[in-house]
């Protein structure tokens, strides 16, 4: 049974979200569990999630896979979530839905999920890119 969709395609933020996402070497979206998956080999980044253990939904929020040492710290901003079932895995929710979003976090927060899972051979061209 597939999943019913969990956005809206005219929001405004998810297409800022797929514009930085998208501009990632070898990247590309799909649509799982409802909701558009950012991925090269494995997902990069989710549009939208639920928080666990309270069930509370963010609909316009983007959850990315930190590096270790920064999850803890980006989990104490009042403005991100643990997502369900992807936060025991280290994953972290980064809620949009709100009036002073800092984009070029957003954008950093991107290229280091990009960089916790793309292939060794994608991280190489996105920093040849950088040059």
């Amino acid at each position: 049974m597939p999943h019913p969709i969990m956005f809206d395609e005219a929001d405004p933020l998810l297409a800022r979200v797929r514009s930085l996402a998208l501009a990632f070497p070898g990247a590309a979206e799909k649509i799982s569990h409802g909701r558009p998956f950012f991925h090269t080999r494995t997902a990069f980044a989710v549009y939208g999630g639920s928080a666990k253990p309270a069930g509370t939904t963010f609909p316009r929020s983007v959850i990315v896979k930190p590096e270790p040492e920064e999850r803890l710290a980006l989990l104490e901003e009042s403005h991100t979530y643990l997502p369900a079932y992807l936060g025991p895995s280290g994953w972290v929710g980064y809620d949009l839905d709100r009036d002073d979003v800092d984009w070029d976090e957003i954008a950093e927060l991107l290229d280091m999920s990009f960089r916790v899972t793309a292939p060794a051979t994608l991280i190489r061209e996105l920093d040849a890119s950088a040059t």
